[in-house]
């Protein structure tokens, strides 16, 4: 196989041998590759960039079994994000989601650029000294979109049940609707359910398959931050169905908010 350029994001990276690191970059063109990175755990070593959440231009090369890479260029480091636990919590939520949805060796379009996006706000939370329930609107939202584009996008717009529209009586504290892991959203209090949203929630959460942050006209973030914590609850439930597994990060997430209450 000639030498190609692949770009994209490193999701995770763990030892290899003595000397070298196993990279696991998402990519447009092949979603998930796994590639060796020679000498990348050498003091000093030019591959030394080869870390998680970098956006990395790599040089690849190798005819059979692993690839190797054989030069490296950071395109964008996303190390700030450490100076705030709930904005890298978030992103390495993000990334370990997109290690579960995206097929190695198969591209997912959209994803890479959705994440970036996503990174990139996350970035603005830590450089604006934003609420810290801004890290946990964007590890939400950004959990809604990458699990639509890989494929296990959660049922907001009609009842599992009756197949009835999903139109949140906004006001009508009283409604209810049921997330069955297994189905989707059922108008109702259903035995069985892992969650219940009332309407503001589910209004909430619908708002999140568009491309902006659901924002008041005066630009504060819209729902409390108790109702972001259940949106979240939401999604790990539906990951925990439909993948498998939950993103250990969204516990982490989870927890300095709970461990911690919001600032009056």
């Amino acid at each position: 196989m000639p030498e190609q350029v692949l770009e994209g994001l490193a999701l995770a990276v763990r030892p290899l041998g003595e000397n070298d690191r196993l990279l696991t970059l998402l990519s447009e063109e092949e979603g998930l590759t796994r590639l060796a990175v020679p000498g990348a755990r050498r003091p000093r070593s030019r591959m030394a960039a080869a870390v998680p959440l970098t956006h990395l231009r790599v040089l690849i090369g190798g005819r059979r079994g692993l690839r190797r890479v054989r030069q490296l260029q950071v395109v964008r480091h996303y190390g700030d994000l450490g100076q705030r636990l709930e904005a890298l919590a978030a992103a390495q939520a993000l990334a370990e989601l997109c290690l579960a949805v995206v097929p190695a060796d198969a591209p997912t379009p959209g994803i890479l650029p959705d994440l970036l996006l996503h990174l990139g706000r996350l970035e603005e939370v830590v450089r604006d000294r934003s609420e810290r329930v801004e890290a946990l609107a964007v590890g939400v939202q950004g959990a809604v979109h990458l699990l639509a584009l890989g494929g296990y996008a959660l049922p907001l717009q009609h009842c599992c049940r009756s197949g009835a529209p999903l139109t949140p009586p906004l006001g009508d504290w009283a409604w209810r609707c049921s997330l069955l892991s297994q189905e989707g959203l059922a108008i109702g209090v259903l035995p069985g359910a892992e969650q219940q949203l009332n309407a503001s929630e589910l209004a909430l959460l619908q708002r999140l398959l568009r491309a902006a942050p659901p924002r008041r006209r005066d630009g504060r973030l819209m729902g409390p931050e108790a109702a972001w914590l259940h949106l979240l609850a939401v999604v790990e439930a539906w990951c925990g169905q439909h993948l498998g597994r939950i993103p250990r990060a969204f516990r982490l997430l989870r927890s300095g908010f709970e461990t911690m209450p919001a600032r009056q």
